[in-house]
């Protein structure tokens, strides 16, 4: 293997200007790669990119629909080039169970959480499979493998058809040199669990985590870094779970 850097590389993240996405594109900065940042809001992803410079872009995308996916990869090829990873990451949570779950809320979850990822895929791999490298590494989540421990059916189900969508294209593309693997975090310090949770409940949760702490978003996206990695070739149609041994299996 001659080339073992991710320099040059050309990334797109999704949810970018969340906690998880905003540690992502930092960590692929560190390693050389230009990064196109896509999310439906402009705000905390300027905050990077005045920090970042010249190797990040800002993208304002609605994943939900494809036609604005459509626009906004035809921008990045124009800007940089083809992509050579995509870091499939912007979710919503919902934490309704099955009986008040709505059918907006669950169009909503699964438009967001899967329809996103599927339309950003269809975007990238011809380009992939043409120069036979590339990698498309989605966000699971802990609930697509316990049915969710607090989160709700809409987001539980959306979760296991991205594990689903994350077999599909391994299968379809290791032919080509293309990888397609998927981490399933579980409580990462996010504002979800920093504002959203009282003392008591997380205090809780802690108790449930036999690391007995939260995830923190660098090593989330350093699990991002070392699947896009040029010697984790050999790993497609992978789950990564990254859960401080809250779920084995």
């Amino acid at each position: 293997m001659n080339n073992n850097t991710l320099n040059g590389k050309v990334a797109v993240v999704t949810g970018a200007g969340g906690t998880m996405g905003r540690a992502v594109v930092e960590a692929l900065v560190q390693q050389g790669c230009r990064v196109a940042m896509v999310d439906v809001h402009a705000g905390p992803m300027g905050a990077v990119r005045e920090r970042l410079g010249a190797s990040v872009g800002v993208h304002v995308c609605d994943i939900r629909d494809a036609r604005e996916v459509n626009k906004a990869h035809a921008d990045i090829v124009q800007a940089w080039s083809a992509v050579d990873i995509l870091v499939n990451n912007a979710g919503v949570l919902s934490n309704h169970k099955v009986e008040s779950t709505t059918l907006a809320e669950w169009r909503e979850v699964l438009a967001v959480n899967l329809d996103g990822a599927l339309f950003w895929s269809q975007c990238v791999t011809p380009a992939m499979k043409e120069r036979r490298w590339g990698r498309i590494i989605n966000t699971g989540s802990l609930a697509s493998k316990t049915g969710g421990l607090t989160a709700g059916t809409a987001y539980s189900v959306s979760k296991g058809a991205i594990g689903a969508l994350t077999f599909s294209l391994a299968r379809e593309l290791a032919a080509f040199g293309v990888t397609a693997n998927a981490i399933a975090p579980a409580y990462v310090k996010t504002p979800m669990v920093t504002e959203q949770l009282n003392d008591a409940q997380r205090q809780a949760l802690l108790q449930q985590i036999p690391v007995g702490r939260f995830c923190e978003p660098e090593e989330f996206a350093h699990v991002v870094t070392f699947l896009a990695s040029p010697l984790s070739g050999f790993i497609t149609g992978e789950i990564i779970d990254l859960n401080g041994g809250l779920h084995m299996d």
